[in-house]
């Protein structure tokens, strides 16, 4: 029996360890392959989760912010629906139908108050009811405005926006807590307190200095000089309306003198207060694939 070759033995060995070889690459291509589309997958379903999560908390969060305030009624889920915020029309969502929000705290609470209402508004002759001889309650102007609306008066209906504008109790606020400094508004409420104690101001001016109040938010401090020379009843009335003014006046510095025909001058540097707006700001947040 001839014996074979060992060149070809050999040969056939060598091409047997290149199929393994090229076996073994191709698996290993077909491995690195298939964990690559895995990595990728995994990345493209972590990046769509987290894009899903951040519109649920923006839909969470926006819902929440819509039932807080009170602009539609409530849900019928935790989250508005498309069909519901269509629907919503803040117009025609009463207040008695979103209690316990701030809309209705403010309308329901605030603007129903009475010492608030009994606050008269001096700049506007009709915001007295004719027939009460009193302010209007805002019960007495929301009513004035429904029953324009029922009777659907273009004419009424302004009139009676003018009148919850100018003469509700809810004005008492913005008088006693301005958005903005003003310093002509703030002259003019010290020359009032003057003129409702009887008398008038030898001197009256701004001092220009306005400056963080350092106890609230937003809040800022603005002074006046002011200085009066009269009897003392009438310096007392005019320290007595300083503290009862619906505007709160801090006097900083104060210089009392005594004459002898028994007058009494006083020089002083009064603070009053006013607060930004807040506003409220929409974030944005970035989502990106493999958190890059």
């Amino acid at each position: 029996m001839l014996k074979e070759n060992p060149l070809t033995k050999k040969t056939k060995f060598s091409k047997s360890q290149q199929y393994m070889i090229l076996a073994v690459l191709g698996a290993a291509i077909f491995f690195g392959a298939a964990v690559a589309v895995v990595i990728k997958s995994a990345d493209k379903i972590s990046f769509k989760a987290s894009v899903i999560m951040a519109q649920d908390q923006s839909i969470v969060a926006f819902s929440d912010t819509i039932k807080n305030i009170g602009i539609c009624q409530k849900p019928s889920g935790e989250v508005y629906s498309d069909d519901e915020l269509k629907r919503c029309d803040s117009n025609k969502t009463t207040v008695n139908s979103v209690p316990n929000t701030l809309r209705y705290n403010i309308l329901r609470n605030i603007a129903s108050n009475k010492a608030l209402a009994s606050v008269p508004n001096t700049s506007n002759a009709n915001c007295i009811n004719s027939v009460t001889g009193k302010n209007y309650t805002y019960d007495e102007l929301e009513k004035n405005y429904n029953d324009a609306e029922a009777e659907e008066d273009s004419k009424k209906l302004t009139a009676a926006i003018d009148l919850i504008q100018s003469c509700s109790s809810l004005r008492v606020i913005p008088d006693a807590l301005p958005s903005y400094e003003n310093e002509e508004a703030l002259l003019a409420s010290v020359d009032k307190i003057f003129r409702d104690s009887g008398t008038e101001p030898e001197s009256l001016s701004p001092t220009g200095e306005i400056s963080p109040a350092g106890f609230g938010t937003n809040l800022y401090s603005i002074s006046v000089r002011l200085s009066i020379k009269s009897g003392a009843g009438t310096v007392y009335k005019l320290l007595d309306n300083v503290e009862r003014s619906i505007r709160n006046f801090d006097i900083k510095t104060a210089t009392i003198t005594w004459s002898s025909n028994s007058s009494i001058g006083l020089e002083a540097r009064a603070t009053a207060y006013y607060m930004l707006p807040s506003t409220l700001n929409i974030s944005t947040k970035s989502v990106k694939l493999g958190g890059k």
